[in-house]
């Protein structure tokens, strides 16, 4: 079983930065694409950025593109999501996952795309 903890959240005002990471056990990352996924009080869970195995390939939300950043580390199994100039239209509990299932992109911003999901962390930013 793959188990996956996210860290970082934490409050911050508009305008500030924040490091989301997420940090893997029971299986290696390498060969899986990650995501980081949001959902705001009162509406639904939304995409917010992918990373392909390697690294080589990225997709981000409209919403966050050119503001968030995601990366990872597969020797340290870890994903990572930069969170630069934030507004607080950002505010939601921050889930990363991971997908064993897909390999085609048109996947990657879907939820039912991931099949493994950390317990989210929580990001709030004030205005």
């Amino acid at each position: 079983q793959v188990q996956l903890v996210e860290s970082g959240g934490g409050l911050v005002q508009a305008g500030g930065s924040l490091r989301l990471s997420c940090a893997a056990s029971g299986r290696t990352i390498s060969s899986y694409t990650m995501g980081w996924f949001r959902q705001a009080p009162g509406k639904e869970r939304e995409f917010v950025a992918a990373i392909t195995w390697s690294g080589e390939s990225t997709y981000y939300a409209d919403s966050v593109k050119g503001r968030f950043t995601i990366s990872r580390d597969n020797a340290k199994n870890t994903v990572y999501l930069q969170m630069n100039s934030l507004k607080p239209e950002d505010t939601a509990v921050y889930y990363c996952a991971l997908s064993t299932l897909y390999s085609s992109s048109y996947y990657y911003t879907l939820g039912r795309g991931y099949d493994y999901w950390g317990q989210g962390t929580q990001v709030t930013v004030s205005s």
